[in-house]
């Protein structure tokens, strides 16, 4: 079987440049490893957030932003230092400047539509000239991921139709066909027909091969989230030592298989210990796949304790700095950490990350929306409390402690010394100015009138019943996203071991570190893992179309 181009994954990177290539008239085999319940990775579970500059939504919001300020916030966020981050930089700044220009009329252009409201991710806490997102980026799509996967879903199977893709699921791609330093194909595995639902393990039982032929091949094929051997492997250091213990944030197939496929034919991969992962994560109550964990998406207010009881320091708050407290938590010796919480902060600050954790925002309805802004927590977050193991409620800190302790194996928490804390906090709230830096960002971020109306609640003392009851989460480090890769120019054509392109190869989306083996440096400012797998699948699929 031949095309003019083989694109290895169907995730969002893999449908774009998949779209992309045949709106040009040339013909695509589209193959992946799941069955076609996964088309679209994922993207699909995601929240849908974008990072978007300057937008129509931020200026309604009052949100004053640009492309300066927007790019000198990604620089003091990436840290880039390396000589191998030159071509990760160039791609980040044409991120950015995508992000500042076309890219919302782009996503328009195919149906897809943003929640009015602005979130603030990833605020730094910090200086100015320090990580974080200076204002509002992170723009949710209507629909959440769905709502994304679906419009470029449908445009692929209107060039199936047309003859233009070949859409192959359960074809596992175990080689890639080099000659004379060029990439002319792949071969692998036709696996077994799968009834696997999204998400769900599919069986790898092998039923024939397949050898397909190309002028072009694109890896799309996402990075290593469910190879915990592999994370623990690569694991920087800085962050001290690798968690023994993590929950999974994408499902079992996501093990990093391809970059070593790609590696074994000559491509040049980069900055293995750059790695995304969540400090916020919670056992899902009703899993899809194995050691499945859900992200919360917290608002500013909650106390964050390590595994013995300490508050969290600047700038390690709920949404503000996640690799800094990703290394506060590593550098205790424990791998979990403590939301405590009342009942008001619950309401007005809990969300969950991943589409099925958000009906509201994917079936549409303003009006379902609008019930967050009514008492009692959200319903997804609702289950969390009656079913999820890591949720303890009491009317009373001593109660809940105790209740706390008999989620470890050895009781960790003083009573005492936890009350002494939080007590010193409630004195803070006499005043509307403080010397505690966590209330000083919850009083700047309702200046925010996004953050006023459903992200961030009203000053108020934990200790006082009216407030309650009291919320005690265990958290768990959660894997999820690759920021290195390979290495490719702003082509999106893959570099070998000598610093030379390989003819035929190209790459995007999370197996190159969403550009050019890790357009984000060490840390990301959200919104930017959809967004760049859509920016990168974009670029590599124009490039080939142009026949670069």
């Amino acid at each position: 079987m031949k095309a003019d181009v083989i694109v290895i994954g169907a995730g969002i990177a893999g449908l774009v440049a998949t779209v992309e290539i045949a709106q040009s008239g040339k013909n695509v085999i589209l193959i992946d490893q799941e069955p076609e319940s996964s088309l679209g990775g994922q993207a699909w579970w995601s929240f849908g957030g974008l990072f978007l500059v300057d937008s129509k939504e931020q200026r309604r919001l009052g949100i004053k932003d640009s492309y300066e300020l927007a790019w000198n916030d990604w620089k003091s966020t990436s840290s880039f230092d390396r000589k191998e981050d030159k071509w990760g930089r160039k791609w980040a700044e044409a991120y950015v400047q995508f992000a500042a220009s076309e890219k919302r009329e782009w996503l328009r252009s195919y149906g897809i539509r943003f929640f009015p409201v602005v979130g603030w991710a990833e605020r730094g806490g910090s200086l100015a000239s320090g990580h974080g997102n200076s204002v509002p980026r992170f723009h949710i799509v209507w629909g959440t991921g769905p709502g994304i996967v679906t419009k470029f879903v449908e445009r692929m199977q209107s060039y199936v139709k047309q003859g233009l893709v070949t859409y192959l699921p359960r074809y596992c791609a175990e080689h890639l066909l080099v000659k004379n330093e060029t990439v002319y194909g792949v071969e692998g595995s036709i696996l077994k027909a799968s009834s696997a639902q999204r998400g769900e393990a599919s069986n790898r039982i092998i039923v024939d091969s397949f050898s397909l032929k190309a002028e072009y091949v694109v890896i799309t094929s996402g990075g290593i989230g469910a190879n915990h051997e592999l994370i623990r492997k690569n694991w920087p250091e800085r962050l001290g030592k690798p968690p023994k213990n993590m929950l999974s944030g994408v499902p079992e197939h996501v093990d990093g298989k391809m970059l070593e496929i790609a590696e074994h034919a000559g491509a040049r991969i980069v900055h293995r210990d750059r790695m995304w992962h969540y400090t916020e994560g919670i056992k899902n109550w009703n899993s899809v796949w194995k050691n499945h964990g859900i992200r919360i998406l917290p608002g500013p207010s909650s106390i964050w304790l390590d595994a013995e009881g300490n508050r969290f320091n600047a700038p390690n708050y709920p949404g503000f700095d996640t690799l800094s407290t990703l290394e506060a938590i590593q550098k205790t010796g424990y791998d979990y950490s403590w939301f405590i919480l009342t009942q008001k902060i619950i309401e007005k600050e809990f969300a969950l990350s991943g589409s099925e954790q958000n009906p509201d925002l994917i079936n549409k309805r303003i009006s379902e929306v609008l019930k967050r802004a009514q008492s009692g927590a959200p319903g997804p977050v609702q289950k969390f409390l009656d079913h999820g193991e890591d949720f303890v409620t009491a009317l009373n800190l001593e109660d809940l402690v105790q209740k706390m302790n008999q989620l470890t194996e050895t009781p960790l928490l003083k009573v005492e010394h936890v009350i002494s804390q939080i007590e010193a906090r409630d004195l803070q709230l006499a005043n509307k100015f403080t010397k505690d830096l966590q209330l000083a960002a919850m009083y700047n971020s309702r200046k925010f009138l996004g953050d006023k109306l459903i992200r961030t609640a009203k000053p108020h003392p934990i200790l006082k019943a009216e407030n309650g009851p009291l919320i005690g989460v265990k958290l768990h480090i959660l894997s999820r996203k690759t920021l290195g890769g390979l290495q490719t120019d702003l082509s999106g054509r893959v570099f070998n071991h000598q610093n030379n392109f390989i003819k035929g190869l190209y790459a995007a989306g999370e197996v190159a570190g969403f550009g050019g083996g890790g357009m984000h440096g060490y840390r990301a400012l959200e919104g930017t893992f959809v967004g760049g797998c859509l920016f990168s699948g974009r670029t590599v699929g124009r490039s080939i179309a142009r026949g670069e």
